[in-house]
């Protein structure tokens, strides 16, 4: 059972890209390189100074998801310590997937290191998640009760009414978890940890830290795309929570094919060729990047901890 756990999600991540793969190579038969790279090059200055600013937005909201955790359990740690653990855990995880290299062991290496226990450093990666999970569903209701007809971009079977169904109980779900937060619903115990509900100022930052995330990853590829067919912010969010969560679901490292599948299957009114460069922005500015950044913080941090140990056992 454990070597099957071992290669069980791996495998999966490369079926995903394959089949994504195949089918992008359906999608894109007549695009070619030539057309990608007039598409990239025609994006302008001010549309990669906009989309830089929401790398920024969107990875300084993910540093406040560690912040946000470790004020539910009570810890104060420095800010920069949190902020360079953060960045390098999710720079990591977005591009590696969570099946080839968890998030968890940075923050476990990064967290230990500060004397939080393995129950809390659990609680702290579950409570991250759950806060991604929770801006997820509040920002996808909104933008199913805001623009009920983009369910049409995704199945023309599905009726407009589910998107406001959808959208309602989504917000209805969420107003409970605020609701058990306003009551104070007692903690829960496990053998390992204590599960405590969040305070009410909690529930609030995660309502609004989540979604700036969130949106700020949209805006990378809604300010990367050309004005004249673009479909407009809410609806680009709305793909980009579709094709993100996929590619998250689907274990595909960096969720290679996924995200663009859904996009391009899911803007027909854009140049295929314009889609991909827009994509391709976001992987450089939002993957790419952070993900050579995250290897050096990795190295320095390692090192510096390998001398600490060398200090205190002398020579």
């Amino acid at each position: 059972m454990k070597r099957v756990q071992k290669y069980f999600w791996p495998v999966v991540g490369l079926v995903a890209i394959l089949l994504s793969v195949n089918a992008l190579y359906h999608e894109l038969r007549g695009l070619s390189l030539d057309e990608f790279i007039a598409s990239f090059q025609a994006i302008s200055l001010r549309s990669w100074l906009l989309a830089i600013g929401s790398t920024l937005i969107a990875y300084a909201a993910l540093a406040a998801y560690d912040r946000l955790a470790l004020d539910h359990l009570g810890h104060r740690i420095s800010i920069w310590f949190i902020t360079l653990c953060s960045f390098t855990t999710y720079a990591l995880s977005h591009n590696l997937g969570a099946s080839v290299f968890s998030g968890a062991v940075v923050r476990y290496r990064a967290y230990r290191s500060k004397g939080l226990t393995p129950g809390e450093i659990g609680v702290l990666v579950a409570f991250c998640s759950f806060t991604f999970a929770l801006g997820t569903l509040m920002l996808s209701a909104i933008v199913l009760l805001l623009r009920p007809n983009i369910i049409e971009r995704f199945s023309e079977f599905l009726p407009i009414e589910m998107s406001l169904t959808t959208g309602g109980l989504i917000l209805a779900l969420i107003g409970l978890y605020v609701l058990g937060s306003l009551i104070g619903l007692r903690p829960m115990h496990t053998r390992w940890f204590q599960l405590q509900y969040p305070r009410p100022s909690i529930v609030a930052r995660q309502l609004i830290i989540a979604p700036i995330e969130l949106l700020g990853a949209a805006g990378i590829i809604y300010f990367a795309l050309p004005e004249a067919a673009n479909p407009g912010y809410i609806v680009v969010l709305g793909i980009f929570l579709a094709s993100f969560s996929a590619a998250l679901l689907s274990h595909a490292p960096g969720g290679l094919g996924v995200l663009e599948l859904v996009f391009i299957a899911a803007l027909p009114e854009v140049d295929p060729a314009d889609v991909l460069a827009a994509l391709a922005i976001f992987r450089l500015l939002y993957l790419l990047i952070p993900f050579v950044m995250a290897l050096v913080v990795i190295f320095v941090f390692e090192h510096s901890r390998l001398l600490e140990q060398r200090n205190e056992t002398g020579p």
